[in-house]
């Protein structure tokens, strides 16, 4: 499959960890293998909901673009997550491939998908949850293991959505009991961003969440993130990181504290 300009931009920018989130003195070695001198990054493989986004689609906000303000600068964050993309399809692009090329031991690879493996009527994204999702999944937690890197399993987050009594509605089906048993027999980190996020969304309430989603004057968009929402997301991430040991206390910073919206940037394309 061949990819456009703004895809092989953003692969190359992916390569390379966020300077918000690289900057700082190096690290020694960690109880997981970090080698002396090398920063650990934190790589995402995932879709849209973490995607970074850019100019001609503000005020849409991947969560990945807000995960470097709760992490020390000790740690990188390398955002390969893209639109569109299931666990398949991620993988049948040569997108692992990309981040295994330059992953390292001490690395992380958070990945979350989901949102587009459902998608029936397309194969090159389709899996089904409790087979071929969790078979590509396998590839993930298999080629960081390769590597010295630790693997990172995540629900999907939720969309916006409600039933006519006020009740928030999981729409992802089977595919997060399918990662949390897979995270389970892989004995891999698991972080629950789908039970998060859905008891986010029943706190909030049917008019409140709008104002987390990506709804303007001409969009209503109950799946991707203004910058309140990805955000409130990426703080979901960074404090699973921390609740299932995968970073330490002196890793994160800010999990209590405001984050600005105007700290949210969109480079051009």
């Amino acid at each position: 499959m061949s990819l456009t300009r703004r895809q092989v931009t953003t692969a190359a920018l992916a390569a390379v960890p966020l300077a918000v989130a690289a900057t700082g003195p190096a690290a020694a070695a960690s109880p997981q293998g970090r080698p002396h001198g090398h920063t650990r990054t934190l790589f995402i493989a995932g879709d849209s909901t973490a995607a970074q986004k850019y100019a001609d689609a503000a005020p849409e906000t991947g969560w990945g673009m807000a995960l470097p303000f709760f992490l020390r600068e000790r740690s990188a964050v390398a955002n390969h997550a893209v639109n569109g993309r299931s666990s398949k399809s991620f993988i049948d692009e040569g997108r692992l491939d990309v981040i295994l090329a330059a992953i390292r031991p001490g690395d992380l690879l958070l990945v979350q998908f989901g949102h587009n493996d459902s998608k029936v009527a397309d194969p090159t994204r389709y899996t089904e949850p409790w087979t071929t999702y969790q078979d590509y999944l396998r590839q993930y937690v298999d080629g960081a293991r390769a590597r010295g890197a630790r693997p990172v399993l995540a629900t999907s987050v939720e969309r916006r959505k409600f039933d006519g009594d006020g009740n928030a509605v999981g729409t992802h089906g089977d595919y997060p009991p399918a990662v949390r048993a897979l995270a389970a027999v892989e004995g891999v980190a698991l972080l629950d961003i789908q039970a998060l996020s859905i008891a986010l969304w029943q706190e909030l309430g049917v008019e409140e969440t709008k104002k987390y989603f990506n709804w303007t004057d001409v969009e209503q968009d109950n799946t991707h993130f203004n910058p309140p929402g990805a955000i409130a997301v990426a703080r979901m991430v960074g404090a699973e990181l921390l609740r299932r040991r995968v970073v330490a206390r002196r890793d994160v910073r800010r999990l209590d504290e405001l984050i600005p919206e105007s700290w949210i940037s969109w480079p051009e394309s």
